[in-house]
């Protein structure tokens, strides 16, 4: 598959020299309002490409900040079809920047995975990750999401070996998400040495780009991170900032989007500084 926002988005920044901030927000946290307005203010303040989180109340992968995220949204009412409609209302002011949904089966098969790549598709997503399909069930969402159009965007990990990794690649398309740490989200630091000696090692097996999470919080770790990834993504540490900004009973102030937009520019600028400290 060529020609997606997200294959386009890549090759602008490969022209540029520099490597992809991929921030990560899960829908309809704190509340649907404040999220669309979060949504809204990712790209002006230096995001390439968003990966909006879909809640679900047993989310395996997600570590303490994510998974509070989760709550808030489903306790504000947050649903697949709302989250749709977000993105749906986002493609009005911004048809270029890439979104990927980020989550679990579970929804997805509740709501059909045939009418929800349909119904993807024509809101304006990108691309799909979903953690907790591996390629064996390839038939269950993976290549019907293809036919419709989307990118399928897979996981790797410090324990994907040279056996695995071929699996891991057939049929993933857009990029490749490497997993920096063992665990869940937001929970340790990654090394840049291990992490820059992965990437390489997954690029000797195909020509995507490269994207590595899990673990990334600050623009200097973004920046060490681009130094070799084609892309760095930053999700416990932008949802961590909006609970921060909450009032003492849960709920948006005045801060939430301005607070997580500043975060999303001082990570942009370590991103877009990687490649120059590289040189240096």
């Amino acid at each position: 598959m060529t020609g997606t926002r997200i294959d386009r988005r890549f090759k602008a920044l490969a022209a540029a020299a520099r490597p992809a901030l991929v921030t990560f927000v899960t829908a309809g946290d704190p509340d649907y309002d404040t999220s669309l307005k979060i949504l809204q203010a990712l790209p002006e303040a230096g995001a390439d490409i968003i990966e909006l989180g879909m809640p679900f109340s047993d989310p395996m992968a997600d570590g303490p900040a994510i998974q509070a995220a989760g709550l808030r949204a489903l306790k504000a009412g947050q649903t697949l079809v709302r989250t749709l409609e977000m993105v749906r209302i986002f493609r009005l002011g911004d048809d270029t920047t890439p979104i990927v949904l980020m989550g679990y089966f579970n929804p997805i098969y509740s709501y059909g995975p045939e009418r929800f790549v349909t119904d993807a598709h024509a809101a304006g997503v990108d691309g799909l990750i979903i953690v907790d399909l591996p390629p064996e069930a390839d038939d269950e969402l993976c290549l019907p999401a293809l036919n419709a159009g989307l990118n399928f965007i897979r996981l790797a990990t410090p324990t994907t070996d040279e056996k695995r990794l071929p699996s891991v690649l057939r049929n993933t398309s857009g990029f490749v998400y490497y997993v920096s740490i063992l665990g869940v989200t937001g929970t340790a630091a990654p090394d840049s040495a291990r992490v820059s000696a992965a990437v390489e090692r997954i690029k000797a097996h195909t020509d995507l780009p490269v994207a590595v999470g899990f673990g990334v919080k600050t623009p200097e770790q973004a920046a060490s991170i681009g130094r070799t990834a084609d892309a760095v993504v930053v999700g416990s540490a932008i949802v961590a900032a909006v609970a921060d900004s909450l009032d003492a009973d849960g709920r948006a102030t005045e801060s939430t989007v301005g607070g997580v937009a500043d975060l999303v520019r001082s990570l942009s600028q370590g991103v877009r500084a990687a490649r120059l400290l590289a040189a240096e």
